[in-house]
């Protein structure tokens, strides 16, 4: 990974994506307009034809795909994903609904400088069915988290966490959706603070101007 780019240089992304890249897309468009004050150097999946790589492509993004299954191991598919992010120079590495656990030793390579958005109020509901979960629970909200990310699964430090109320008719589809467009909110905000230098990990903390988050993180108003 690079320091922080000087002034005047935008920071630099790599987006990890395994499907259809909405998250991305939201990246792609606050980059165009100029709220988020970042270029996307390179788009990268571990699948072939997805439509996160279509998106890139439509804009001119380097997108690459690097299948998993080729590999004998997690860790050597790791090892080159790792190689491959490294070769264009990130300042930071956003995980866009990438489906992939992540071994420690790439974790820890990109340590402080990889980032995740999940769907859950974490530190409930660490891995998947999130939303089946909460309404399963009878939770009266549910929601999404940007974190850091660290060797332990969805156990990073929260950034930014947005909450929906769970309705008395909802099923894990229309749950979703409602989360997903907060998700494309709270993504991007927390990417700028990172690349505006407010946002940073010390010590396991996600610290946003000078100060240590709570471990629900900042929760957003929209």
């Amino acid at each position: 990974m690079t320091d922080r780019p000087t002034a005047g240089i935008k920071p630099r992304l790599v987006v990890l994506v395994s499907g259809g890249g909405s998250n991305l897309q939201s990246f792609i468009d606050a980059c165009a307009e100029g709220s988020l004050n970042a270029q996307v150097a390179a788009v990268i999946s571990n699948k072939a034809g997805v439509g996160g790589l279509d998106r890139a492509a439509q804009v001119g993004i380097p997108n690459i795909a690097i299948d998993h299954r080729a590999f004998d191991s997690r860790e050597d598919f790791d090892k080159n994903l790792s190689e491959l992010i490294d070769s264009f120079a990130p300042d930071l590495v956003v995980l866009a609904g990438f489906m992939r656990i992540l071994t420690p030793d790439f974790v820890n390579h990109f340590l402080g400088k990889l980032i995740n958005i999940h769907p859950s109020l974490l530190p409930a509901y660490p891995g998947l069915h999130t939303h089946q979960r909460a309404i399963d629970a009878g939770d009266s909200e549910a929601g999404a988290t940007v974190h850091f990310v660290t060797p332990e699964l969805d156990g990073g430090p929260s950034v930014l966490q947005a909450r929906v109320p769970v309705l008395a008719d909802d099923s894990a589809e229309s749950l979703a959706s409602r989360v997903l467009g907060f998700e494309h909110k709270i993504y991007t905000a927390a990417v700028q603070w990172f690349c505006q230098g407010r946002l940073c990990m010390e010590n396991g903390n996600a610290i946003l101007d000078g100060k240590s988050l709570p471990e629900q993180g900042v929760i957003f108003s929209d």
